[in-house]
């Protein structure tokens, strides 16, 4: 009868689980039941009962494998001769493997904890890059969504005045910080982060709520009834009441309407945010405190988006006027990806750190790989044996692969473990911003680990792979293992890797290097404000409260902190320091015309330059006979006089804000960094805040003490509000030297990340060079015992293994150094007052590693220097 094929795949499972002795023999029978069933049965049945011979075939087939796997015997009554399948050479290799890193436990362990170093900080790093990076935010389409130019400086006016006609825009929303008291009866008052909005912002982020609807046209203006949206959280928080959509909330001090709950997962525009109010838009209020989000026309992009921002600028020069250029927002509009907007400040940090734990992973896989090829040197006899007995190139390179994959599993595991541990250690070290509460401690940790590790094994096995493998016999590439050294074969790779283990720790040690050096630079900038001894609670004042009520409060809540252990002043203000410009009024000048210009505007308590460390120069600062019934006083700083009083005294001068009365110069006071740390000194005025018709309900108090520990005082703060002034609720506690940190910037946080970096990657280089030069030594023993018996000096042994290890290293050091000079522009937004390619920085950094290099030389070196002749040509 003709033999007829198998169905496809059918003959690919016995080849694969069959000896191979016993494959043709075995798919022949097959092929000719199955070719007689199709001629009785038709090809239906013959391919139905060829699958199911196969699939049913498979387990007992698998059991047989295994059995010969694992014990290196046939199964009983199993009459098939030698030659089974691959994957049972693996299971005895992995066997194998396991005896010989029993057996060789020191090696095991630094193999196994040098690369789970590696895998641990790439799985986090790269497991909180993809949830910053790639993962989708809660916003349907993101890439149509964008934040208009002067983020957070839109006002109600524009915003009506401008709606519903945004050209080139699907829709447009607008949104503000709003936190809010959440008064619930019997419990104590307390903040909720939440955020105003316009009518159309939520419907324009695409996500539709769990419960109820969002708001409707119409709810964000002045006259319509206050509605709210709640978090997903805070409805859980409030007792997952299913019935919640209809009942009213007392959210800062307003009644308000629950219209609907959002999902679990959504967020905007923070994580933090836990309900969305409707905004009361009033025409006439141009306070600009808004940021504009526009989802573009389907037909349309963001790249192609500059026509319609030109024709929305326009629309703003024909409808306002801007005298200010700094305010003015018809020129250069522009519209960033939503995406941008979030992690604009994050990615290149994150770039940094998913950079610098590659660079670890790859040293610490070069450093195994040195280890394995060491463990080749020390097995050179049985690997000749079984060369000799007939183990091809293919077989042993499989028993090493099968080696460092255990490793790498052991290694991903350990990793793992180390990243969990660290996870939150690294969430603090990065400049996450409003993202650090999406990033949580998941399973791809742990698969990150996994593949991370996989990949190193599989690379740290094709290095002495590649030395089994190149030409002349097997035998002679193991023999020149026992008499060569760095430079002969097998050792050019261990040469190799020293270079580029060095390398890649130059590159991380100059861009550790630049980054502290702008540490320094910023740091060394004077804020103008004394950051020690000085805590800052940030807390809100309810709605509902009048004007005198929230007076009432400031007024009330200072005595009470001023009488804790220790505190010498404490002042209140709508906006600190450091915490960006905060409130800007226009500022006129009695006796002058329209200087169409703005300052920026503090509301103080009386004893605020003392709380602050500032230092009044001129005049005197405010005093208790500045009562709300006298005339209104104002303290400018330097840069204000300089530039509105350059040439004449300011003291006494009435500068005019509110009403025709306007406010006496009393004092000039020392520069402040009102807005970032490296804006420099900008024209600031501080009134007196019982004195103004306005008192916001946002306020941060700064309380001065003598005790260098203000760790307790913080503690104490907190309880004292909580039990002493319900109407007020505590937002944050924290110091005014966090808020200095804080103003560093995201180079300020990742530095520290990235110095224990450069630390693990120093430590690493130079493990591999001790390893390898040890290596060298080892192997060149005879050598040496024999120049030591002929009379050489033992100086100049040590001077070649040194001089050889220095030349590794400084080659490395080059290679690094023009790596830094090449990626040195993924470091130049965290840059300050130095340059990427800063020479000091690189000179630095390759000092660091050379001197690292000598010293991991010389150990082995000197060891070198005192071997024994007569017991080396014993052993030869």
């Amino acid at each position: 009868m003709a033999r007829r094929r198998l169905p496809f795949g059918v003959g690919a499972i016995f080849r694969i689980l069959l000896p191979i002795a016993e494959q043709d023999e075995v798919v022949a029978e097959l092929s000719a039941e199955y070719a007689d069933r199709v001629i009785r049965h038709g090809n239906a049945a013959a391919r139905r009962w060829a699958w199911r011979q196969a699939l049913g075939s498979v387990p007992a087939l698998l059991r047989r494998g295994w059995w010969r796997g694992m014990t290196g015997f046939e199964p009983q009554a199993n009459r098939l001769r030698p030659g089974g399948p691959m994957y049972e050479s693996w299971i005895i290799d992995a066997r194998y493997a396991v005896r010989h890193l029993l057996r060789r436990p020191v090696y095991a362990i630094v193999a196994v904890f040098t690369l789970a170093l590696g895998t641990a900080g790439t799985a986090a790093v790269f497991s909180l890059a993809q949830r910053i990076l790639l993962d989708p935010l809660p916003i349907a389409r993101e890439a149509q969504v964008g934040v208009l130019w002067f983020a957070g400086s839109w006002n109600e006016q524009e915003i009506l005045r401008l709606r519903p006609d945004f050209p080139g825009f699907q829709r447009m929303g607008a949104y503000r910080p709003a936190h809010a008291t959440l008064d619930v009866t019997g419990q104590p008052l307390r903040m909720v982060s939440g955020a105003a909005v316009s009518s159309e912002l939520l419907d324009l982020l695409g996500t539709p709520p769990l419960m109820g609807r969002t708001f409707k046209p119409g709810e964000d203006l002045v006259a319509a009834e206050p509605v709210a949206v709640l978090s997903y959280s805070l409805w859980k928080e409030l007792g997952s009441d299913g019935s919640i959509v209809g009942k009213t909330l007392q959210l800062g001090g307003v009644s308000r309407t629950v219209v609907g709950v959002m999902p679990p997962g959504f967020w905007f525009p923070t994580p933090e945010t836990r309900v969305w109010t409707a905004a009361r838009m009033n025409p006439a209020n141009r306070s600009g405190l808004y940021t504009l989000v526009g989802r573009i026309a389907d037909d349309q992009s963001m790249a192609t988006m500059n026509g319609p921002l030109q024709a929305l600028a326009s629309r703003l020069a024909s409808n306002f006027q801007y005298p200010d250029p700094q305010w003015d927002k018809t020129r250069h509009p522009s519209i960033e990806p939503i995406r941008d907007y979030f992690v604009g400040d994050v990615r290149p940090a994150l770039i940094a750190t998913v950079v610098a734990v590659a660079v670890i992973l790859l040293i610490a896989s070069a450093n195994v790989a040195a280890l394995v090829l060491g463990q080749i040197d020390a097995r050179a006899n049985e690997i000749g044996m079984r060369a000799t007995l007939g183990a091809t190139r293919q077989r042993l390179i499989q028993q090493l692969l099968t080696e460092s994959l255990l490793l790498g599993g052991l290694a991903g595991v350990t990793g793992a473990a180390i990243a969990a541990g660290g996870f939150t250690l690294l969430l603090q070290s990065l400049p996450l911003g409003v993202l650090a509460d999406t990033a949580k401690l998941d399973w791809r940790v742990f698969w990150s680990a996994m593949i991370a590790a996989m990949l190193a094994s599989a690379l740290v096995a094709v290095i002495p792979a590649i030395t089994l493998w190149r030409g002349g016999s097997l035998q002679s590439v193991l023999a020149t293992t026992r008499t060569g050294g760095v430079g002969s074969r097998g050792g050019s790779f261990e040469s190799a890797l020293v270079v580029g283990q060095v390398a890649l720790a130059v590159l991380v040690a100059a861009g550790a290097a630049l980054l502290i050096r702008s540490v320094v630079n910023l740091r060394a900038l004077d804020p103008g404000i004394k950051t020690d001894r000085a805590v800052v609670i940030d807390a809100n004042l309810p709605t509902r409260l009048s004007l005198a009520q929230r007076k009432l409060v400031i007024d009330a809540v200072l005595p009470a902190l001023a009488a804790l252990p220790g505190v010498q002043h404490v002042a209140a203000t709508q906006r600190l320091p450091l915490r960006s410009s905060g409130y800007n009024f226009g500022i006129s000048i009695r006796g002058r015309g329209n200087l169409n210009q703005t300052t920026a505007f503090r509301m103080v308590t009386e004893d605020y330059f003392a709380a602050m460390g500032m230092t009044i120069r001129r005049g005197r600062s405010f005093s208790s006979s500045d009562r709300p019934s006298s005339e209104r006083v104002v303290v400018i700083n330097e840069a204000l006089a300089a530039k509105f009083f350059p040439n004449e005294e300011p003291i006494g001068q009435v500068i005019v804000t509110f009403g025709d009365a306007g406010e006496r110069i009393i004092g000039v006071v020392s520069n402040a960094a009102e807005g970032r740390l490296i804006d420099g000194a900008v024209p600031a005025r501080y009134v007196l805040s019982h004195q103004m018709p306005i008192v916001p309900e946002q306020i941060s108090l700064v309380v001065r003490t003598s005790d260098t520990n203000v760790a307790p005082l913080v503690q104490a703060a907190r309880r004292t509000i909580e039990q002493e002034r319900r109407d007020l609720a505590v937002q944050e506690t924290t110091t005014l030297q966090a808020v200095f940190d804080l103003s560093v910037g995201p180079v300020g946080q990742v530095v520290t990340l990235m110095t224990l970096l450069t630390m693990l990657a120093l430590m690493l280089g130079a493990v591999g060079v001790y390893g390898v030069i040890s290596h060298f030594v080892q192997r060149r023993s005879r050598e040496f015992g024999i120049r030591l018996a002929l009379g050489q000096n033992p100086s100049r042994i040590v001077g070649r293994i040194v001089t050889r290890g220095v030349t590794l290293v400084a080659l490395g050091g080059v290679i690094g150094i023009t790596a830094a000079l090449l990626m040195s522009s993924l470091l130049g937004s965290m840059l300050y007052g130095v340059e990427a390619a800063d020479p000091l920085s690189m000179a630095g950094a390759l000092s660091v590693l050379l001197a690292v290099g000598v010293f991991a030389t010389l150990i082995p070196a000197r060891r070198a220097s005192r071997l024994d002749p007569a017991v080396i040509l014993r052993q030869s």
